[in-house]
């Protein structure tokens, strides 16, 4: 083997292994950001439900106790649309920013393959 194909051999494991590291820390960093938005979404979740619960211990009438159950099962469904969709779009982002690494080296050898 020439000194040149080893030198080519050597470069693309070192830039592979940098694509997989740059990857891991974005997974590792992207993975904490899901873990907190779910942390917050929990805690959100658990005083809405302490002031709905709140809410509903001081109605005076069933008519109240109805209305007021409607619009709070409405407002959770709207809250639980936009919190999934926002989880959604992080997990994207993370997985999209994770792979990016990996997807330009990829790129690279096979460029330099098809030269």
């Amino acid at each position: 083997m020439s000194t040149a194909a080893f030198e080519q051999i050597a470069a693309a494991t070192k830039a592979n292994a940098e694509a997989l590291t740059q990857s891991g820390n974005a997974a590792i960093a992207g993975f904490q950001d899901l873990a907190k938005a779910y942390q917050a979404l929990a805690t959100k979740n658990a005083e809405k439900l302490t002031a709905s619960i709140q809410a509903l211990a001081t109605v005076k009438s069933p008519e109240e106790f109805a209305s007021l159950q409607q619009k709070l099962v409405k407002e959770a469904v709207d809250a639980a649309v936009a919190d999934s969709t926002k989880i959604a779009e992080l997990t994207t982002s993370v997985f999209n920013a994770a792979f990016e690494p990996v997807k330009k080296q990829v790129e690279a050898v096979q460029k330099s393959v098809k030269k």
